[in-house]
């Protein structure tokens, strides 16, 4: 049997529009999936201040973990009654660092960093001291700001 000059063209046509259909059935299957894996862009919210509240709250010689925008802070009254803040995020892994009131550090417990209240790193991994926050106290309410 002999084929005619279109038949050829005609099993071409068919065969294109066959393997374009299933490339489009498998992108839209997998187009969401991979959308939906791949996390969304956010843009944080620009913070310029926290009000923390009065500060009969915070008792001398204690530590108060905040949020300043989408990152941890940390609020430290000394046993003198100064107020010092700092970002709470430790420069080693970016785990949350807290206030050890007993010893008179900041403390990471992720790998046991250790920083001294001026957020200057003393012991373990962490490799560059805390950021410091400003604290500024107007009428007995506490503001941290950005430095």
């Amino acid at each position: 049997m002999q084929q005619t000059p279109d038949s050829g063209s005609k099993r071409d046509f068919l065969r294109y529009w066959l393997f374009g259909g299933v490339f489009a059935f498998l992108g839209t299957i997998f187009y969401p999936i991979l959308a939906y894996l791949k996390p969304p862009k956010v843009t944080g919210v620009e913070v310029k201040n926290v009000d923390l509240g009065k500060t009969e709250k915070f008792a001398k010689n204690s530590g108060t973990n905040f949020r300043f925008g989408d990152q941890p802070g940390l609020l430290i009254r000394m046993k003198s009654g100064d107020f010092r803040a700092f970002n709470a995020t430790c420069t080693h892994l970016q785990c949350t660092v807290q206030y050890k009131p007993d010893e008179g550090v900041i403390w990471c417990a992720c790998h046991n960093g250790r920083y001294d209240l001026n957020g200057k790193n003393i012991s373990g991994p962490p490799p560059r001291p805390l950021t410091p926050l400003k604290v500024l106290i107007q009428h007995d309410d506490v503001l941290v700001l950005k430095s």
